[in-house]
């Protein structure tokens, strides 16, 4: 019986981990290359387009790179 609730246990705890999409940041400029974890990083401030809220998965898709202010 405690085999079972261990494993019962367990399952659930995995089960309750759920990926979510995590968002960064990007300059829409066309010499952009990177993506920032938070819209106040200092890496955004030369930004003079617009800057968008992505997915991450979509970001490295696109070739973008995390932030050398964010590392």
């Amino acid at each position: 019986m405690k085999k079972i609730a261990l494993i019962l246990s367990v399952f659930f705890l995995v089960a309750s981990f759920t990926v979510k999409d995590t968002y960064v940041y990007i300059c829409k400029g066309k010499s952009s290359k990177k993506y920032h974890l938070v819209k106040n990083c200092r890496g955004l401030k030369p930004c003079t387009h617009k800057i968008d809220k992505i997915t991450l998965k979509s970001a490295e898709k696109i070739g973008r790179t995390l932030c050398k202010w964010e590392d």
